[in-house]
């Protein structure tokens, strides 16, 4: 399907800068950003959720459990540790 579209000038300039800044044509960054919008042909989470739904996906994460990084050590999170290197400078 070809589509032609009138953009404002401003509106022009901001795609063509986000196009060449992601290394990609013009063409293909509008295809990336409707493909995006468009998925499986439902509207976002974000744009349809209810306060429930937000509430119920937002303990879901909370309650997962993070493998990816080891928590912090006591020193790590210290007040001495975290303001040594000013303490340091002062002197």
């Amino acid at each position: 399907m070809t589509v032609t579209l009138e953009l404002k000038p401003e509106i022009e300039e901001r795609i063509v800068a986000e196009a060449k800044a992601c290394g990609l044509s013009v063409e293909t960054y509008i295809l990336n950003m409707l493909e995006r919008e468009t998925r499986h042909g439902e509207a976002s989470f974000a744009l349809t959720a209810t306060p429930a739904e937000w509430k119920t996906a937002f303990l879901e994460w909370v309650n997962t459990e993070r493998t990816a990084h080891p928590p912090l050590s006591d020193e790590a999170i210290s007040r001495e540790s975290i303001y040594r290197e000013r303490e340091d400078a002062q002197l």
